[in-house]
């Protein structure tokens, strides 16, 4: 079941902290870099789903690793025009590194299959 699924709760979590984050950004930026980080990131829980229920999912993992380097370049940006501040950046960096590691495990199960 895709609830057992570390890398999907990992996923789930990034998008609260997400969703809570980009709603401090300014009004101006709202719709776009915002806008940018929250679809990105369900493409990712909607990957993982797709993923996960098919035998061959190292294309979806591929994907996910795409939006997860874009994600992250995403949230780079909003911490270099002050959107965040640096402990908010660490903590979230740090929800993406996690969940970077968890897909490169689950890849690599992939591969073994």
């Amino acid at each position: 079941m895709i609830d057992q699924l570390i890398i999907f709760q990992k996923l789930y979590d990034l998008y609260l902290y997400t969703h809570k984050m980009v709603a401090r950004f300014p009004k101006s930026q709202r719709f776009l870099l915002s806008n940018q980080l929250l679809q990105t990131n369900m493409e990712m829980i909607k990957l993982t789903i797709v993923a996960n229920s098919k035998s061959d999912r190292l294309k979806e993992q591929n994907q996910i690793s795409v939006n997860l380097d874009l994600f992250r370049i995403y949230v780079r940006i909003a911490k270099d025009v002050n959107f965040l501040s640096i402990k908010k950046y660490g903590i979230v960096m740090g929800l993406i590194n996690e969940t970077g590691k968890l897909l490169t495990a689950w890849k690599k199960t992939t591969k073994r299959k």
